[in-house]
C-alpha cells in the first residue's frame, strides 16, 4: 500500500465543498490530481459546474482551467466517488445543545465505506475532539466497506487551517499537520499532502492531531477574551486600551498581539473549544475552566456591543428606541463573506428587540453569494452612501473590510461605534470598542 513520495495523478475524493474542501480540492486538481467534489448542498454544485465560486479564495479563473481538463468534478451524487485512492473528509461539525454533532461526518464515513478499496487512503480533516477518528469514523468506514483500517486500507487525520481571506497564508504555504493510525498510514497521509503542500507536519497519533487543531483554536478564544476584558475595564477606568496594546506589540518577545472585537465568529472560535471542554468533562469529569470562561467572556461582547451604542446615543440626546442605525459588516471577519456564528446575528436581534430601526451593510455577504446566517435574513441590506450614513443616528462598524470607504464613512457619519480600531483619530464623533 506504499504510494509514491509525490504522488500525481490520484483518484481523489474531497468530501464537502465550502470554505475547507473547496480550496483543498481545487489545490489538489492544480497540482495533477483527478478530483470529485461531493457536497449535498445541490445550489453550491450547480454553481460549480458552472464554474462560479463561492469562496473569496477561489476564484472564477482558477475554477475554470480546471473544469475545462475535466481534472475537478462537482458533485452531489455519492456514486461519483466510486474508484478513489484517497478521500478527504471537511464536513461541518458543530454543537447541538452544547454538545458536538457529527451526523456530517457519521454520514460522509458511511457513503465513503461503500466505494472504499483497499490500498485507498481516508482522511478526516473536520474539527472535532480527541478520538475521533478512530473511535467513530473507523468503525464506520469498516463497517460500510468490510475492510480493516491499517490492514486493508490507510486512515489519518490531518486538522485544516484554512484562513479565509488570509492573502499571506495559503492552503500551499501554511504548514500541514498529519497523522495515521499506524506507520503505513502515516506515510500514505503524509505523501499526499506533501504533494499540495511546502511543509508536512506529522505528528506520533491521531489524537495528538485533533487535539492539535483544538489547541490552536482555545489558544486565540481564550487571548481574544482577555483583550474583550481587557477593553470593557480600560474603558471604564478612562485608559486607552488600543494604545496599550499598541505598545505592548512594540515587545519583540513573550507578547502575541489580539484585538478586541464585537464578539468571535465563524466555525473555529464559538465552537471548537467546546469541543474540546466537552471531551474533557465526558472523559475525566472535570471543567475545562479558561474555556468556559473565554464563552462567556466572547459571547457577552455583542451585549457590550449594544450597551456602549446605548451611551453613546444618550450622550447625544437621543434614545435607542426608534433610532436607525447602521451595521457595518455581517461577516465574522474581515474581507470575507464568511457569515456563520457571527456576533452581527446577536447584535441585530438586540438592537431591534429594543425597538431600533436597523439596517447593514457588507459587501461581501450578499444574499445570492452567502445563505446569511440565522436573525439576519429579514435584515435589510442598503449601499454605504453619503445620505445614508448622514441619515444613520448611529454606524456601528463591526467587519472592517477594506471594501468599505472610511474617509467617506468618517465625513457623513454623525455618530460611529467603531468595534474594530479602524477609524482611530477620525474625530470626536468616533468611539472605539
Amino acid at each position: 500500500m506504499t504510494r509514491n513520495h509525490k504522488p500525481r495523478g490520484l483518484r481523489v475524493v474531497v468530501v464537502g465543498q465550502g470554505y475547507v474542501g473547496l480550496p483543498l480540492a481545487v489545490r489538489a486538481a492544480e497540482v495533477g490530481h483527478h478530483v470529485v467534489g461531493l457536497d449535498v448542498d445541490a445550489g453550491r454544485i450547480k454553481r460549480l459546474v458552472i464554474g462560479e465560486s463561492y469562496v473569496e479564495d477561489i476564484s472564477d479563473k482558477r475554477l475554470a482551467p480546471l473544469l475545462a481538463a475535466g481534472v475537478y468534478q462537482p458533485t452531489v451524487d455519492p456514486s461519483d466517488c466510486a474508484g478513489f485512492d484517497v478521500a478527504v473528509v471537511t464536513v461541518p461539525t458543530p454543537l447541538r445543545d452544547g454538545a458536538p454533532d457529527l451526523s456530517h461526518v457519521e454520514e460522509a464515513a458511511r457513503t465513503l465505506g461503500h466505494h472504499l478499496t483497499r490500498g485507498a487512503t481516508v482522511v478526516l480533516e473536520s474539527t472535532t475532539y480527541p478520538g475521533t477518528t478512530e473511535e467513530v469514523f473507523r468503525p464506520l468506514l469498516e463497517r460500510g466497506s468490510g475492510l480493516t483500517a491499517g490492514r486493508d486500507f490507510h486512515l489519518g487525520y490531518s486538522p485544516e487551517r484554512i484562513d479565509p481571506g488570509n492573502p499571506t497564508w495559503r492552503l500551499e504555504n501554511t504548514p500541514k499537520v498529519v497523522s495515521g493510525i499506524d506507520p503505513s498510514s502515516m506515510e500514505a497521509v503524509r505523501a499526499f499532502y506533501a504533494s499540495l503542500v511546502d511543509t508536512v507536519v506529522p505528528v506520533a497519533s491521531c489524537k495528538e492531531a485533533e487535539l492539535t487543531k483544538l489547541l490552536e483554536n482555545t489558544f486565540r478564544h481564550v487571548n481574544i477574551a482577555l483583550a474583550n476584558e481587557l477593553a470593557i475595564f480600560a474603558h471604564d477606568l478612562g485608559i486607552d486600551v488600543w494604545a496599550a496594546i499598541d505598545a505592548a506589540s512594540t515587545k519583540p518577545f513573550g507578547f502575541m498581539r489580539f484585538a478586541p472585537g464585537p464578539g468571535v465568529g465563524g466555525h473555529c472560535l464559538p465552537v471548537d473549544p467546546s469541543y474540546l471542554s466537552w471531551r474533557v468533562e465526558r472523559a475525566l469529569g472535570q471543567n475545562f475552566r479558561f474555556v468556559e470562561l473565554a464563552n462567556d467572556v466572547n459571547n457577552h461582547m455583542p451585549d457590550y456591543v449594544v450597551r456602549r451604542l446605548v451611551a453613546g446615543l444618550n450622550e447625544r440626546g437621543k434614545p435607542l428606541k426608534g433610532s436607525r442605525i447602521l451595521l457595518l459588516g455581517l461577516a465574522y471577519k474581515a474581507n470575507t463573506g464568511d457569515a456563520r456564528e457571527t456576533p452581527a446575528t446577536r447584535i441585530a436581534e438586540l438592537l431591534t428587540g429594543m425597538g431600533a430601526e436597523v439596517q447593514a451593510a457588507d459587501p461581501h455577504v450578499l444574499d445570492e453569494a452567502h445563505p446569511r446566517a440565522v436573525g439576519l435574513a429579514s435584515l435589510q441590506q442598503v449601499d454605504v452612501t453619503p445620505a445614508r450614513l448622514a441619515a444613520a443616528d448611529a454606524v456601528v462598524l463591526l467587519a472592517d473590510h477594506d471594501a468599505f470607504d472610511y474617509p467617506l464613512i468618517s465625513a457623513h457619519a454623525p455618530y460611529i461605534l467603531d468595534c474594530r480600531h479602524r477609524l482611530a483619530g477620525a474625530g470626536a464623533h468616533v468611539d472605539s470598542l
